[in-house]
């Protein structure tokens, strides 16, 4: 058993009041000099540990932004699609309105130049002249025609590149962004795991490429959710016939949009054909009625514009 043992405290000495006036005096300039070097502290002391004796808080990774909120119940019926792979969103709220095999990897052909053009306009002024790079001109199969050492503004390639869909100006304009079309691959897989698209993978900036180069329904409908956020793309996705002027010996050239819903398809608004023969035809689609906008998505479809149709039909009517 413990017991406490009291200690007799020394006798201390009585100071005199001069004593205690000085002790106080200093105590006060303490106090101050303490709380003004505490409240302005510099920025690089602040943010060091060796200089506060504080261990290094880690802060949390910034989360993945949620561009699609799955379907709250399992998706029976809704319309028959001929896609391999399918799905419909509320492009307002990223909720899943039907799915089919959403999360197929497949080859996705020319709407991979959507992701192209959502780097070109978050990484390249549209006001910049681009000298086209002889490799652009000779980039095979879809080519506008441009020539090698032309120059020509950013903007008007952009034109070239979503509504022709030149891939000629697809590779101008990667290699105006980021200097070679290698980095700008690799800018577009970062962007893609930024926006968390796990069944994503691009080795092309045109599309023109199918090995290794695919997404799925999901992340296509995702990435373009998070692509029409952009009001330049907006209008040019919805565009259906651009004429542009050109310097000579062009002087003038004009865009068709091959998307056959812009002009057959009340409130359609985009976004993005393609095919290659691995590919298929494959069709992302953006309609708004009543102030209400879907995005439909098909891959590998033997009638894209007939599916897609039959998607937004079944997302208006809901």
């Amino acid at each position: 058993m413990l017991t406490r043992v009291e200690r007799r405290r020394p006798r201390r000495r009585r100071r005199t009041p001069f004593a205690l006036l000085l002790v106080a005096v200093l105590a006060g300039a303490g106090v101050v000099a303490f709380r003004h070097f505490d409240t302005h502290t510099t920025p690089a002391a602040a943010a060091s540990p060796k200089a506060t004796g504080v261990r290094p808080v880690h802060t949390a990774p910034q989360a993945v932004p949620v561009i699609l909120l799955s379907a709250a119940r399992p998706l029976h019926g809704g319309p028959r699609v001929s896609a391999r792979s399918a799905i419909l969103v509320d492009a307002g709220t990223g909720a899943v309105l039907w799915e089919k095999r959403p999360h197929a990897e497949r080859p996705i052909a020319s709407t991979t130049k959507i992701m192209t053009a959502a780097l070109v306009l978050e990484r390249l002024p549209l006001d910049r002249v681009v000298k086209i790079p002889a490799a652009a001109v000779r980039t095979p199969l879809v080519r506008e025609g441009l020539r090698r050492n032309e120059r020509v503004p950013a903007w008007k390639l952009l034109d070239g590149l979503l509504i022709f869909s030149g891939n000629d100006d697809a590779y101008a304009l990667a290699v105006a962004a980021a200097g070679t079309k290698p980095r700008f691959v690799k800018l577009m897989n970062e962007k893609a795991r930024a926006l968390g698209l796990r069944d994503t993978h691009f080795t092309s900036v045109s599309g023109v490429v199918d090995e290794g180069n695919y997404s799925s329904a999901w992340d296509l409908a995702a990435l373009t959710r998070y692509a029409l956020r952009d009001a330049r793309f907006r209008k040019t996705v919805a565009t259906k016939i651009a004429h542009v002027r050109w310097s000579a010996p062009t002087f003038a050239k004009v865009y068709i949009n091959k998307n056959q819903l812009l002009r057959s398809y009340r409130g359609a608004d985009g976004v993005k054909t393609g095919w290659t023969t691995l590919a298929g035809h494959c069709l992302v689609a953006s309609a708004h009625r009543g102030g209400r906008g879907l995005i439909a998505v098909v891959l590998h479809s033997a009638d894209p514009y007939r599916d897609a149709r039959r998607l937004l039909n079944f997302g208006f009517a809901r």
